[in-house]
């Protein structure tokens, strides 16, 4: 079963590893180990045995360590930020997203996780538990298993990591093989900024790295590919091992006749392009109600003829970077190529660049419908389909027509109709007058429906899932003997009797007293 798609190693039994590149060059920028099953367990070993010292500590104590590594993120910011350029090769503005996003977390988990993870009061009617007092606890799951994307080096990897870390885990992660340097930069902030020995681990590796995480770890929190998420879910089963799974979006993105139509383009424009579409919560198909459709195609092609494409490295080089992933490219072609042939017409872009480094253009496609895979499959690039619709009506039922549901936007200047609207879309989220802005709401979870995961991160339940839940009962002042207890006595029954009937038969006795009024027509009720 593989979990990771397998790269060619760099002459592992060598010692060389595998070869990580720059996909807007094509230059090899480094190398890492292809860490085997035997190396993992080692790896998960040790994080347990640094596990118990590491919850001991508390959540204040881990939080100061959070402090000072943010410092140390904002310190190294520009370190950071060269790193995801090289091995992504996004644009540096799209960097400095992950990089932003990260130093909030670490805030964020430090100042919620004391909250989040406290003892909560249960309260309960019950007659048989009457007198005891009553809580749940959190403690923590033991080694979390992290497995990133390749998208986002930062954020859907360490990222992933922090709350995990602040529940009082023990993290081993694992990065995509194609962009580990940003996780292992990781691995080096933790040890100056002294965290605990082998708390965080980074394993680098393929396929069969992922695969012997899962068979160790207590937790796997997993980002990837709806049929990657299905092999993790099913090892994880296996193992009886909790999962969450972040898996493919196919994104909708619904322009309403009322909306502020600069503001749908630029919605439209940065939600598709951003990251090159190199995210699971990209826009990946718009609908757009017809008498507005003609002025916002308009719109969004003088757009797309401005956007600039290229290597990055500086601020404003280019709005848009490299396809990361090889096969990506080859992907994206098929989409448009499968698009034009079903009758679709191609505004802007729609190809493949040649010379070095791994580019598409960014590619504005119209006349679509369902039929077409740009409709329908993950295309995970710079595409952008519009789709003309009759009324909001048909844009509900067409974004509902989809195997994936992890987000949709709308865009209207009618907030009570979009947010009526919102409620009938089969998404996790949604976004109004918004697109992607959702998912630095650290307070709010994000997660999947259908086909796009389970679990969320995020929020209150995005900590809790990295714990174990225990209840407790206190008979504080128990007595020599409870009336429920054997030998049954029939009188402590008949009371238990009668006192549930007081505490909860109340539509009983209303009952029987509009019985009586029936069947005395003299009665005043």
């Amino acid at each position: 079963m593989t979990l990771i798609p397998n790269v060619p190693a760099a002459d592992s039994s060598s010692g060389r590893g595998i070869a990580v590149d720059n996909p807007a060059t094509g230059d090899v920028i480094g190398r890492v180990a292809d860490t085997d099953a035997e190396q993992v367990q080692a790896a998960v070993s040790r994080a347990r045995q640094a596990q118990p010292a590491w919850a001991k500590l508390g959540v204040r104590s881990r939080a100061e360590l959070f402090t000072r590594s943010r410092r140390w993120l904002l310190s190294h910011r520009q370190e950071v930020i060269d790193s995801i350029v090289a091995e992504n090769g996004k644009a540096e503005e799209d960097a400095i997203v992950e990089l932003v996003y990260c130093v909030s977390a670490f805030s964020y988990w430090a100042k919620r996780a004391r909250r989040y993870l406290a003892d909560a009061r249960v309260r309960s009617l019950s007659p048989f538990v009457l007198g005891r007092s009553m809580y749940t606890r959190r403690e923590p799951l033991g080694v979390v298993g992290v497995i990133g994307p390749w998208n986002n080096p930062l954020i859907n990897s360490f990222g992933d990591a922090i709350p995990a870390l602040a529940a009082g885990n023990a993290v081993v992660l694992k990065p995509s093989e194609y962009t580990p340097l940003t996780a292992l930069l990781m691995q080096t902030m933790a040890r100056e900024c002294g965290w605990p020995d082998d708390v965080f681990q980074v394993v680098t590796g393929s396929g069969a790295t992922g695969e012997a995480l899962v068979d160790a770890v207590d937790f796997v929190m997993f980002t990837g590919s709806t049929r990657t998420g299905r092999a993790v879910a099913a090892r994880a089963a296996q193992r009886l091992i909790p999962s969450s799974l972040e898996l493919g979006g196919k994104d909708a993105l619904i322009v309403l006749a009322d909306a502020p139509l600069e503001r749908a383009v630029n919605v439209a424009v940065h939600g598709a392009l951003f990251n090159g579409g190199q995210t699971c919560t990209s826009v990946e198909r718009v609908y757009v109600e017809a008498p507005v459709y003609d002025e916002f195609v308009t719109r969004v092609r003088r757009r797309f003829e401005k956007v600039t494409m290229g290597q990055t490295g500086g601020l404003g080089r280019a709005d848009v970077g490299a396809m990361t992933f090889p096969a990506q490219v080859d992907i994206v072609a098929e989409h448009v190529r499968d698009a034009v042939d079903r009758g679709a017409r191609v505004l802007v872009g729609g190809q493949a660049t040649s010379g070095p480094g791994r580019f598409f253009e960014p590619t504005l496609l119209v006349d679509v419908d369902h039929s077409m895979r740009c409709m329908r499959e993950e295309t995970f690039g710079p595409t952008l389909p519009i789709m003309k619709v009759a009324d909001a009506e048909e844009a509900v039922r067409l974004t509902n027509d989809s195997g994936y549901g992890l987000q949709a936007s709308i865009v209207s200047s009618d907030i009570s109709r979009a947010r009526q609207l919102a409620a009938r879309l089969q998404v996790g989220c949604v976004t109004i007058n918004d697109a992607q802005s959702n998912y630095m709401a650290l307070g709010l979870p994000m997660g999947g429906w259908k086909d796009s995961g389970l679990g969320v991160r995020h929020g209150a339940e995005g900590i809790r899932k990295y714990t174990r839940l225990q209840s407790v009962s206190v008979n504080a002042h128990p007595m020599r003997r409870d009336l429920h207890m054997i030998p049954f006595d029939p009188k402590s029954y008949r009371f238990i009797l009668r006192l549930v009937t007081l505490m909860y038969g109340r539509h009983l006795r209303d009952r029987s007293r509009s019985s009586r009024a029936v069947s005395d027509p003299e009665s005043n009720g």
